[in-house]
């Protein structure tokens, strides 16, 4: 189960229930605020998405601080990710019917 306050940080409730919903475990996603290999700004308002690539996944962690600087952490999600080596399969039937109608 997911700690409010693991790491020395605050885990929103929002970010709690999208570990659950998304099966990232809580000590993931600290690593990645951690330690990310990237990070940009959020659309939110002072926050920061944190990101690291494992394998084919990247998971990516939304923070900001409050205003006694702690840091919140907002969002948690993963994605796929492909490589020039490892991309995702055309649709053989796909590509023919664009090729046929949409020259």
């Amino acid at each position: 189960m997911p700690n409010r306050n693991y790491g020395g940080i605050i885990w929103t409730n929002h970010a709690i229930q999208r570990l659950n919903e998304r099966g990232i475990s809580q000590g993931d996603a600290w690593a990645v605020w951690n330690r990310p290999e990237q990070s940009r700004y959020s659309t939110t308002k002072g926050a920061w998405i944190y990101y690291r690539t494992y394998g084919d996944t990247r998971i990516e962690v939304v923070a900001k601080q409050n205003e006694k600087k702690e840091w919140i952490i907002l969002s948690v999600w993963s994605k796929k990710v492909y490589t020039d080596n490892v991309k995702p399969k055309k649709s053989f039937w796909l590509d023919l019917f664009r090729k046929i109608f949409f020259k």
